[in-house]
């Protein structure tokens, strides 16, 4: 594929005017005198080793089915995205750097079970926070205030990665249809964000992985359906009929993502933003809707769907149910005796973002101690403050742990 390099003079490098804004960091972060990466390949690194990332292989892209090792999980899905955007970056001229950190985070904040998980979720926040649930806000928040790594002195802090990154996990949103993606051209306060796909990203490294995000999910889901027989030879059917309109399409997974690649390759430019041709945009939407028509709303899924909406609800039950102010730690604890993996790991989750100083910290462990990162749930005092520490845990479960943790709620 031919390098246009048409988009080299925006890049995020060195000498860009915003370079400064690009790379800013909420907290400093150390340095170390032999490192040859750039901001960007560092929050890459970070991104990397910290535990949401690693989580992401035992949570459900579309399908939920742990006992088969060909479908397709989140972690691949991300691989995917990384594949596909940074390959358009490197013929474009645009940052690598920044488009493989953004495409790896960028799902970081996703629930367990998938979207039916985030639907859960979503219910659970509007209900009791009275503000929506969209895993791109949280992916912002997990990366800001959740994920801790180890210092060259084994001190846990924040990830503190970059406003570039940070503001392209929280503006990914692939569900838009739309097309000719541009930057914005302010660098507003994340905070801002208040539902998905509010605000374009900062950057066209940013835009780049948001198509590419759709690009990546559309095709291996139907690969995925395939294998599960969720689509009948009608189905399938129906799908090449519209892959015959151009003859460039395949229910094949590589053969779509390099169709499209190599096309949104061909038809981007920075007058008319990071795009596929009309024809391939149509052909896009079209297979959204088909995966939409037979995959998403399949009433296969329906048994799927009632069982997260049992597990995620009860979960939260018997977590909100332990809030009892100043007492709350306390009783956490005491109900570890019966639950000792849902109840155990969650007040020794709660011990790194609660004030030190609080009376009922005295089984902290030695690891603990030496988390010196923000302490956002505060003392707990406030119940909405317990109810957001709660949705943030169950957030960040994989699948299988939070079937693990339902089990301990059943098991006598």
């Amino acid at each position: 594929m031919e390098q246009t390099g048409l988009f080299s003079a925006f890049a995020a490098r060195p000498g860009h005017p915003d370079w400064a804004v690009l790379t800013a960091r909420r907290d400093p972060l150390y340095q170390r005198e032999n490192d040859c990466r750039n901001p960007f390949e560092r929050d890459y690194t970070r991104i990397l080793h910290c535990l949401a990332y690693r989580r992401l292989k035992h949570k459900t892209q579309v399908f939920y089915n742990i006992a088969n090792d060909h479908i397709c999980t989140r972690m691949e899905h991300v691989a995917h995205v990384e594949s596909v955007s940074t390959t358009i970056a490197k013929v474009l001229g645009l940052s690598v750097e920044l488009t493989r950190a953004i495409a790896i985070g960028h799902d970081l904040g996703h629930a367990p079970f998938g979207h039916q998980g985030e639907r859960e979720l979503d219910r659970l926040f509007r209900e009791h926070l009275q503000e929506p649930f969209f895993h791109e806000k949280n992916g912002v928040h997990f990366v800001d205030d959740l994920e801790l790594l180890e210092d060259d002195y084994r001190i846990y802090r924040n990830l503190a990665l970059t406003y570039a990154v940070r503001d392209g996990i929280l503006s990914h949103c692939g569900e838009m249809d739309e097309n000719g993606l541009r930057p914005r051209t302010e660098a507003i306060d994340l905070a801002g964000f208040t539902e998905c796909g509010q605000y374009q990203p900062f950057t066209w490294e940013g835009c780049v992985v948001k198509l590419a995000d759709k690009i990546a999910y559309v095709g291996r889901d139907i690969e995925d359906a395939i294998r599960l027989k969720f689509l009948t030879q009608e189905n399938i059917a129906e799908l090449a009929d519209m892959a015959r309109d151009n003859d460039r399409m395949a229910n094949n997974t590589t053969v779509i993502m390099n169709n499209m690649i190599s096309d949104v390759c061909a038809h981007s430019s920075p007058e008319k933003g990071i795009r596929l041709s009309e024809e391939m945009f149509r052909q896009l939407t079209e297979i959204k809707q088909f995966n939409f028509r037979y995959i998403y709303r399949n009433p296969r899924l329906d048994p799927f769907n009632a069982y997260v909406h049992l597990v995620i609800g009860q979960l939260f039950k018997a977590l909100r149910e332990c809030y009892d102010g100043e007492r709350t730690i306390e009783t956490v604890r005491r109900k570890a005796e019966i639950y000792p993996e849902l109840m155990g790991e969650f007040a020794d989750w709660l011990a790194k973002f609660c004030d030190p100083g609080m009376s009922l910290f005295e089984y902290r462990d030695e690891r603990t101690a030496k988390c010196q990162n923000r302490k956002i749930y505060g003392d707990l005092s406030e119940e909405r403050v317990y109810v957001r520490a709660v949705l943030d845990y169950i957030s960040g479960m994989t699948d299988s742990y939070a079937i693990k943790v339902f089990s301990e709620l059943i098991t006598y």
